[in-house]
């Protein structure tokens, strides 16, 4: 890389912690080129995104933004996974992981407040965005169909009433 192509890296990681709702720092040290190819894939369908970094680099481009303090985490092969949803890019890594020793969840940032492995795993195991949109919605949805079904029975029950006594007058 020329010194313009790693300015405009800076740049552009630059934005992309600025904006990011997590990254995770991992090492990949053995993977082969069909492994992180599976690992792309994954964290694009998983609404990720995924870089190889140059430490220094990264470092640099982690200056003046929220997560800056994750700047201990580069050292060695890493790469960095982010998402604007804070659940994607730990539930792909961490489940790529799982089937491959050879990536290593080193930590992450949140917004400001730095994570550790652990911290990494437990966002994995929460649902996604959506899932958890879909649960509210659920939620609040419920209740109301029940309102409706309580307030419309008295008016059912009034028809069955006046229809017996319809059906009773017929016979007679």
């Amino acid at each position: 890389m020329d010194r313009a192509q790693k300015r405009e890296f800076v740049t552009e990681m630059h934005g992309v912690f600025e904006k990011a709702g997590v990254i995770v720092v991992a090492h990949y040290s053995g993977l082969t080129v069909e492994q992180m190819n599976d690992l792309r894939g994954r964290m694009r369908d998983g609404g990720a995104q995924l870089r190889v970094v140059k430490n220094r680099l990264a470092k640099l481009a982690l200056e003046g933004t929220d997560v800056a303090g994750a700047v201990d985490l580069f050292q060695g092969p890493t790469l960095v996974a982010y998402s604007d949803d804070p659940v994607a890019a730990p539930k792909a890594a961490v489940a790529f992981a799982k089937q491959n020793e050879k990536l290593i969840v080193l930590g992450g940032a949140l917004g400001a407040d730095v994570l550790d492995a652990n911290g990494v795993k437990a966002l994995a195991d929460l649902p996604s965005l959506d899932g958890l949109r879909g649960k509210l919605v659920g939620m609040l949805s419920a209740p109301a169909s029940r309102i409706a079904q309580i307030l419309s029975a008295p008016a059912a029950q009034v028809a069955r009433v006046l229809s017996a006594y319809g059906a009773k007058g017929q016979a007679a």
